[in-house]
């Protein structure tokens, strides 16, 4: 389940193994040991479906049309707002935004920001852009024009801490003259910003991994050594629900099959040495 909820949070696939052959660590395996007396080997390949990004692109302007066009083509949610929608439509925009509504942009909740507005409303685009909670702001223009930009907008009461969502210029550097050719660079700018957010996610989704058996159910037949059904005294199972019960040391422990119990008699020391090792990193999560 966590390790679903991982791949689910960084939007990446992931291989899980449950074995207990030495292997070599592979990257991008996560490897658990096999609790069930049996062994063998079983590999789950989670792969989430995880909706694209909203990106909300600002402006009429052709450079922003062609932006609009070239976003959707790379599978990004693509919305436009501008002054005049009628141009959006015409592209089969599933919503598009008159004006620059913040409270549409709240509603939104866009991550990435294009403003293509190209001298039509710049100030007041930018603004609202840098007043959301998007993740990336992305400018078409110079960064001279940048620079004289975040000068306006400190004086609009944006911090420094907004600004540095700004990216300017949008994209690469990639020589662009027509609109065509900017919007090109511009949209190279989002799906590079998606992908860096997205590695962001996978970084910190790594970091929890080391925790992602202790915060499991916890259950483990034979103190997670053997098949996961063991629990004890008002644990998951009450009495009456499995037939395989071992009484040891004043505990209840309980087996998914005979061939589990049998396996935990022969050498019981064995897996309950195993469930106190198991339940100290569990205690301290």
């Amino acid at each position: 389940m966590q390790a679903a909820l991982d791949a689910m949070r960084s939007g990446q696939p992931k291989l899980v193994r449950i074995s207990n052959a030495e292997v070599e660590p592979e990257r991008g395996v996560e490897h658990h040991a096999m609790p069930c007396a049996s062994n063998g080997t079983t590999e789950l390949f989670i792969h989430p479906s995880v909706l694209a990004p909203v990106v909300l692109i600002l402006g009429a302007t052709p450079a922003a049309l062609e932006a609009f066009v070239l976003a959707q083509r790379m599978g990004l949610r693509a919305y436009p707002a501008a002054p005049t929608t009628e141009p959006f439509a015409a592209l089969g925009a599933p919503r598009a935004i008159r004006g620059f509504d913040a409270q549409a942009f709240r509603e939104l909740d866009p991550q990435l920001i294009l403003v293509a507005t190209q001298g039509d409303g710049d100030e007041d685009a930018l603004e609202v852009a840098l007043r959301t909670v998007a993740r990336g702001v992305l400018l078409i223009g110079s960064q001279r024009k940048a620079d004289r930009l975040c000068a306006t907008m400190r004086e609009r009461g944006i911090d420094e801490a907004r600004l540095a969502a700004l990216h300017a210029p949008a994209g690469p550097r990639i020589r662009a003259r027509t609109p065509q050719e900017i919007a090109l660079g511009a949209v190279a700018g989002l799906v590079e910003l998606r992908r860096t957010l997205e590695a962001d996610a996978v970084g910190r989704a790594a970091r929890g991994a080391g925790h992602a058996a202790v915060r499991s159910d916890g259950a483990g037949c034979a103190a997670r050594a053997l098949c996961q059904s063991r629990v004890r005294d008002g644990g998951r199972y009450p009495d009456g629900e499995t037939k395989h019960v071992v009484e040891r040391d004043g505990q209840r422990v309980y087996f998914c099959c005979d061939g589990c119990r049998q396996e935990f008699e022969r050498a019981p020391e064995r897996y309950l040495a195993s469930a106190v090792k198991e339940e100290k990193p569990r205690e301290a999560v």
